[in-house]
């Protein structure tokens, strides 16, 4: 997506979409972690395989958060580098309105909560920080997921 910034609101970053068959695979694997972590390592740019990941080890009945937050982390870096790729530099927006740029946000805000479940609670603020900076909606917006404490 070409950006061309006029003065005024900051930019907005649109990434692009996953491919039809990565979307089909990770539908096919929802909810089955063996599946999923097929999906990520097949095409480990895919941001939603990762927060899947996350999400699914956040859920685990033993609650696996060392494994959540390591997918979480992943995701969100691999997230930075694909927005860099889409030309955001630094600063703008990545609205969860765009279903492209939801599974870079779902890894930070699950990167988020699972920091703060871990007790690094400045991580846990800087992420609360800057999904309200990357979307400043980000507290109202109604997210599927296993935690809904934006």
């Amino acid at each position: 997506m070409s950006q061309v910034h006029l003065g005024g609101a900051p930019p907005e970053t649109v990434l692009p979409g996953a491919g039809a068959e990565q979307s089909a695979a990770l539908a096919a694997a929802s909810g089955d972690r063996r599946a999923v972590s097929e999906v990520a390592s097949r095409w480990p740019r895919y941001l939603d395989a990762w927060a899947e990941l996350a999400e699914l080890a956040e859920l685990a009945e033993q609650r696996e958060v060392v494994t959540a937050y390591a997918c979480a982390r992943t995701g969100y870096h691999r997230g930075l580098d694909a927005l860099r790729a889409a030309g955001w530099r630094g600063s703008g927006y990545v609205r969860w309105a765009h279903e492209e740029n939801r599974g870079f946000l779902r890894c930070l805000d699950a990167l988020r909560r699972l920091a703060g479940a871990i007790g690094e609670t400045d991580e846990e603020e800087r992420c609360g920080v800057f999904l309200r900076q990357l979307d400043p909606d980000w507290d109202r917006r109604q997210v599927p997921g296993p935690v809904q404490d934006a």
